[in-house]
């Protein structure tokens, strides 16, 4: 182990050694600022130049080293959370260092309910949800529309078609059926 040492120090001391020898020669060091330890080594420079090679440990067999899966609580939450909600609205805001994105904000809340105790475990991601609902945060379930057809307007589903034949029938005089509405103006022959 002390060769090691001492071939890794020489093989150390001969880059200084060149080094400083090249920063002599161009000036940057002046000869009186040249290191104690220049001159012996330029007096005794090494017989060869130091080379260590790490003997390479036989195996026979392939033998592959397990990396264990490293999981958080927190990443349970995101995982349930992007399955049943989606990725979300929006990308995030890096250029603000106080964002904090609805995931996070999800999982913030959801600690915070699992630390008081009051939620069972089935009913805590829906309830954090509705709590961060009420703090203006809409998640939106996945394949359900954005608002439920109940309680959707019946004038947003109707056709533009149809709302012209209905306001053509509510028209005085105007009990035609749509697309054969009567020409507004004589067509014009020239002659």
């Amino acid at each position: 182990m002390h060769l090691l040492y001492c071939l890794n120090f020489c093989k150390l001391l001969t880059g200084f050694f060149f080094r400083v020898r090249d920063l002599m020669r161009s000036g940057v060091v002046k000869q009186s600022d040249k290191p104690i330890w220049y001159d012996v080594h330029k007096t005794f420079p090494p017989m060869k130049d130091p080379l260590y090679v790490r003997p390479v440990a036989k195996t026979y067999g392939k033998k592959e080293e397990a990396v264990p899966d490293i999981f958080y609580r927190e990443d349970e939450i995101r995982a349930k959370l992007y399955e049943v909600y989606g990725t979300g609205p929006g990308a995030f805001d890096l250029s603000k260092s106080s964002f904090v994105s609805t995931c996070q904000r999800f999982v913030e809340k959801y600690t915070e309910f699992e630390s008081q105790g009051d939620l069972e475990k089935q009913s805590l991601f829906e309830e954090t949800g509705k709590a961060l609902l009420a703090e203006g945060l809409g998640l939106r379930r996945r394949g359900i529309p954005a608002v439920a057809s109940e309680t959707r307007n019946p004038v947003l589903g109707m056709k533009l078609t149809d709302m012209l034949a209905e306001q053509q029938a509510d028209a005085p005089g105007g009990t035609q059926a749509p697309g054969k509405e009567k020409p507004t103006q004589a067509p014009l022959n020239p002659q």
